[in-house]
């Protein structure tokens, strides 16, 4: 299984409110945001993790050369870095296209945060679904979402029968009335388990001069592809200063969880 992180933004909101780090930088507790998910991503069964940072990030790229060689905590990471500013997150991932072909790619921003245990089974599932696909059936990809909203600008997601999705909408007007009172409608985790050959979509989608990772989405429905909602319970962004506080505390809760498990 490879992996992706776009970690190409500038995080100019952060900067506006006065954090001084580049956002791949911004540390949650001990560990910074691009550290984590390479971690995450390691333990589960990373063959290669392709990560895009920007040209205006001198710190981000010298922190992740310094991971490529020396890795993380005395383990390696099959670390594959892409510099270059792009314009959107769907130029990103076009840019790291070359590194995915051939093997089916769970793809994630930098500052998306999860529980670690929802997207262990998260990838088991991916993992079987893909190996299913393989022998025949149909799936071509298993999207990560969430009805928690806490995104300024969230993608909703209209799932079907059988967790089936039928489209990307930037409202959740696709609901009926009575579907809005009795359903929170589920939007975007910002998780993407996508087989290789989505990115024949996404190099037309370039072609056609679209933007923005939402409408290579859409096209993946319109282009025919089986994609299944995956449920987790919470994810966060880290777009605003405030929301590191919120991240942290949010990882504390897991981390308490598990100890009380154990």
């Amino acid at each position: 299984m490879k992996y992706a992180i776009i970690a190409a933004g500038e995080g100019s909101r952060l900067a506006e409110e006065g954090v001084a780090e580049p956002k791949p930088l911004v540390r949650l507790g001990s560990e910074c945001l691009i550290d984590r998910l390479l971690r995450i991503f390691t333990a589960n069964g990373a063959s290669e993790i392709a990560v895009i940072c920007n040209e205006q990030s001198p710190q981000v790229r010298h922190h992740l050369e310094e991971v490529a060689r020396n890795g993380l905590d005395g383990r390696a990471i099959p670390l594959r870095l892409v510099v270059k500013t792009t314009p959107s997150s769907m130029h990103s991932l076009y840019e790291l296209s070359g590194l995915l072909a051939g093997e089916p790619f769970v793809l994630t921003t930098v500052d998306t945060i999860f529980r670690e245990s929802e997207f262990t089974s998260y990838v088991e599932t991916f993992t079987r679904m893909m190996t299913a696909a393989g022998s025949g059936a149909s799936l071509d990809g298993l999207m990560g979402v969430t009805d928690y909203v806490d995104d300024e600008k969230p993608l909703y997601v209209e799932v079907g029968d059988g967790w089936q999705i039928r489209g990307f909408h930037d409202t959740p007007d696709y609901l009926s009335a009575a579907e809005t009172k009795t359903n929170q409608p589920f939007v975007s985790a910002g998780i993407y388990g996508l087989s290789p050959h989505s990115l024949d979509t996404l190099s037309r989608c370039m072609e056609r001069g679209e933007h923005r990772m939402r409408n290579f989405q859409r096209a993946l429905v319109a282009d025919g592809f089986r994609l299944d909602a995956w449920l987790f319970s919470k994810v966060l962004d880290i777009d605003h200063a405030s929301d590191i506080e919120k991240a942290e505390d949010f990882l504390k809760t897991e981390d308490f969880e598990s100890a009380v498990h154990i």
